[in-house]
């Protein structure tokens, strides 16, 4: 039983780091990533759509994406959506056919805002690893009765270093993301 609460938390604290490695991904450097545009939400005959399912998305040169629809018609939403994006400060122009999305050069004070927003992002990862620690913890104390006092501390402690090597897999692609954002 503890093995598998174990199990189960390093499971879920798994998902948790390849959220926030997903999520910051989504924070624009100086390059242009197709990754950037993953939550761009485009209102799709009146429901909200991931833009991947709409588009492909190309990156010919450094700062520059290319979308091209799968359906025309969804030209102008598409244009819309990217505009509408918070922390992108892009531009898209459509030419009738595709979308083509310039990134601005960033500013230092740019690239600044944006080590803030990505080290708040890391925070709020470790935040959720340490509440799904929080919740083995009681799943543990729970089975308290079933299992010995020994039995639990040595779960407790592995607990500790499941949860030590995710927080610090958080900082390391935190660290990396800083870097790349800072580089000019």
């Amino acid at each position: 039983m503890i093995a598998d609460v174990l199990t189960d938390t390093g499971t879920r604290m798994d998902r948790a780091v390849e959220a926030a490695k997903e999520d910051f991904a989504t924070v624009r450097t100086g390059r242009a990533n197709p990754q950037m545009f993953q939550k761009v939400m485009v209102d799709y005959y009146g429901s909200p759509t991931p833009l991947a399912q709409l588009a492909s998305l190309n990156n010919p040169e450094a700062r520059t994406i290319i979308v091209t629809p799968y359906d025309k018609s969804a030209l102008k939403a598409i244009e819309q959506a990217i505009r509408d994006m918070p922390n992108l400060g892009a531009n898209p122009t459509n030419d009738g056919n595709i979308v083509r999305i310039t990134m601005p050069e960033l500013t230092q004070e740019r690239r600044k805002e944006y080590v803030k927003l990505v080290r708040s992002k890391g925070e709020d990862a470790k935040v959720h690893v340490r509440g799904i620690r929080r919740k083995s913890k009681d799943d543990l104390d729970a089975l308290k009765s079933e299992v010995g006092e020994d039995e639990l501390t040595r779960a407790e402690k592995e607990l500790d270093a499941i949860t030590r090597a995710h927080v610090d897999a958080i900082d390391e692609a935190l660290k990396r993301k800083e870097t790349e954002l800072l580089e000019v």
